[in-house]
C-alpha cells in the first residue's frame, strides 16, 4: 500500500544546497507542509500516493530564497529618489517622504506589493525592518510569505512611536500577539549606530538575550558613518557595539562595506552574520563590501535586497550574480565566490542568520517545504553543464515558474495564486499620487 503525500515534485535537477551539486532524476515529496522524502523519481512514484504530481522537465528545484535584509513597505518609494548618496538620499528625500505618508495603511500596502514581487522571484522568506510591523505582518500573512519582523528602534519620534520606550513597547506587543504564527518570527531592529544611543543598544541587547532573538542593524555602510562615530564616540561603530556586548551569534550586521581586517576578524570571532546588499551599496555609492574576505574569515554571509527605494528591485537572483562577480573583480581571484557559495548565501546562510536553518534553507527531509522551481529549459540557457552555475550566472527571477511556501502553492506557471495584480497596481497608484513632489 502506498504512503499518502500531498505533493511529489519531479524536476530535472534537485539542488539540496547542503550537499554539493545537483541530483538528477530525483523527486521531492511533501506532506503536511514538510519535505518528507528526497529520492529517485521512479521510487517516489512507486512509494507515494500523491494528491498532486508536478512534472517539471528542464527545471531545477531549489530551496526558497531568503532575503536577509529589506524594508518591504518602501517598495512604494521605488524610483522616488534616485542617484543620490545615502545621507542626502535619507535626509532630503526619504525621511521627508516618510514623514508625509508613513502609516499603517502605507506599510500594509507597500509590504503586500513587496511580498508579491518577492514571491514571484523565488524569495520565500524576508527579514524586514520598518515601522508598523503589525501592518507588515498582516500583509505577509495575506501573501503567505515567511517573514522575520524587525522590532524597529530609533531615538527620535516617528509616525509609529514617540521615543525608545514606545518603540520597544510596541515592538514587544506585536511579538506577543503574533509569536505563535508559524510563518512569522522576530528580531530586534535598531536602525543604526548613528540613530540609537549606547543606553538604547544596552537595553536591546538585554532583551534580545532574554528572548533569544537576533539583533538586526545597519553597520559600516558609509565612510561618513565611521568618521562621525570616531568624532562622537572615539571608536568606530563596530568597536562601540563590541564594547556594549552586542556582537555574537545573534548579531546580523547589514552592509559591512567599510570593514578592516581587524573588524572582519572580530565579526568572525564573535560568530556574527552579515547581510550583503551589493546592488543597494553600489546604487547609493556607499562602496563594495569585501564579501570574499568576510567569507574567507568564516563570517556567515547572507544576501539582502535592501529596499526598492535604493535598489530598485527585490531580486535575489540579481544579487547572487552581482555578489559573485564583484567578489571576483575586487579580489582578482575568479574562484573568490563560486556559484555554489552565492547560492548558499541566498538560502541556507540567510536561514542560519535568522535562526531558521532547522526549518528552511535547504532541501532536506524534515524541513518545511519552501521550494522554488526554476526553468533552465529555454534556448538562452542551453547547454546546461552545471545547473548550480546556471542558477547564479544565467537564470533570473523571470525563470521562476513555481513557488511553494510551507507546502502551499504561491506561484503557478509564473502567476501568483493568491494575490490580485490589479488591486496591487491600484494601491501603488494611490500612493504615487500622495507622494508626487
Amino acid at each position: 500500500m502506498k504512503t499518502p503525500a500531498d505533493l511529489v515534485l519531479l524536476p530535472q535537477w534537485v539542488v539540496p544546497v547542503e550537499t554539493e551539486g545537483a541530483l538528477t532524476g530525483h523527486a521531492v515529496v511533501v506532506h503536511g507542509g514538510r519535505i518528507v522524502d528526497l529520492l529517485p523519481g521512479d521510487a517516489a512514484l512507486a512509494r507515494y500516493d500523491a494528491h498532486e504530481i508536478y512534472d517539471l522537465p528542464g527545471h531545477a528545484l531549489i530551496p526558497g530564497l531568503v532575503n536577509l535584509h529589506g524594508h518591504a513597505a518602501m517598495t512604494l518609494l521605488r524610483g522616488y529618489a534616485d542617484d543620490q548618496p545615502l545621507m542626502r538620499w535619507l535626509s532630503e528625500r526619504i525621511w521627508p517622504a516618510e514623514k508625509q505618508c508613513v502609516s499603517e495603511a502605507f506599510v500594509r500596502d507597500g509590504s503586500l506589493l513587496a511580498a508579491a514581487e518577492m514571491l514571484a522571484g523565488g524569495i520565500t522568506t524576508c527579514n524586514d525592518m520598518y515601522f508598523f510591523p503589525q501592518a507588515a505582518a498582516e500583509a505577509f500573512l495575506q501573501a503567505g510569505l515567511r517573514a522575520t519582523l524587525g522590532m524597529i528602534v530609533l531615538e527620535f519620534a516617528s509616525a509609529y512611536a514617540a521615543d525608545i520606550d514606545d518603540y520597544l513597547a510596541k515592538g514587544l506587543a506585536v511579538r506577543d500577539a503574533l509569536k505563535d504564527e508559524p510563518l512569522l518570527s522576530f528580531a530586534f531592529a535598531p536602525h543604526a549606530p548613528y540613530t540609537v544611543s549606547d543606553a538604547g543598544f544596552a537595553r536591546i541587547n538585554t532583551l534580545a538575550e532574554q528572548l533569544g532573538v537576533p539583533i538586526h542593524t545597519h553597520i559600516h555602510e558609509t565612510g561618513d558613518e565611521i568618521r562621525d562615530s570616531l568624532k562622537q564616540y572615539g571608536v568606530r561603530p563596530l568597536e562601540r557595539l563590541a564594547r556594549l556586548g552586542l556582537l555574537g551569534p545573534n548579531f546580523i550586521g547589514v552592509h559591512a562595506v567599510h570593514v578592516n581586517e581587524a573588524e572582519i576578524a572580530s565579526l568572525a570571532g564573535h560568530g556574527c552574520h552579515v547581510a550583503h546588499c551589493p546592488a543597494s551599496n553600489l546604487k547609493l555609492a556607499s562602496g563594495i563590501a569585501p564579501a570574499a574576505a568576510l567569507a574567507r574569515a568564516g563570517v556567515n554571509l547572507g544576501l539582502g535586497s535592501d529596499s526598492a527605494a535604493s535598489n530598485n528591485r527585490l531580486d535575489l537572483f540579481a544579487e547572487m550574480r552581482l555578489a559573485a562577480l564583484l567578489a571576483k573583480g575586487i579580489s582578482g581571484d575568479a574562484a573568490a565566490l563560486p556559484a555554489a557559495a552565492a547560492l548558499r548565501m541566498a538560502t541556507i546562510n540567510g536561514a542560519r542568520a535568522l535562526n531558521l536553518d532547522d526549518r528552511i534553507g535547504s532541501i532536506v527531509p524534515g524541513k518545511r517545504a519552501d521550494l522554488v522551481a526554476v526553468d533552465l529549459g529555454g534556448f538562452a540557457a542551453q547547454p546546461v553543464f552545471d545547473p548550480v552555475s546556471h542558477l547564479v550566472y544565467v537564470a533570473g527571477r523571470e525563470h521562476v515558474t513555481h513557488v511553494w511556501v510551507d507546502g502551499r502553492l504561491k506561484l503557478a506557471d509564473r502567476r501568483l495564486v493568491d494575490l490580485d495584480m490589479a488591486d496591487l497596481a491600484a494601491r501603488a497608484a494611490y500612493w504615487r499620487g500622495k507622494l508626487t513632489p
